[in-house]
């Protein structure tokens, strides 16, 4: 697991929370900080992908791990 300098638990929350929650922490971020976000949502797997690539943030990982989902989102 790379590292991170910011957590956002979104578990329970289904679309579009866990995107609209990564949005407003990733707004208060510094530029070249990560933002490690778990999810239960299975289609936020889509909607982080769609997310990095219209707000022009790299989505550096993209994981599941035991039911949950991981996302390493680096604020550009």
């Amino acid at each position: 697991m790379a590292d991170f300098d910011q957590e956002l638990d979104a578990s329970g929350l289904n679309c579009p929370l866990p995107i609209l929650r990564a949005k407003k922490t990733l707004n208060a971020m510094s530029s070249e900080q990560v933002l490690h976000v778990i999810a239960t949502d299975p289609g936020s797997v889509r909607d982080f992908d769609a997310f990095a690539k219209q707000t022009g943030n790299e989505l550096v990982e993209s994981r599941e791990e035991g039911g949950k989902f991981h996302f390493l989102i680096k604020k550009s």
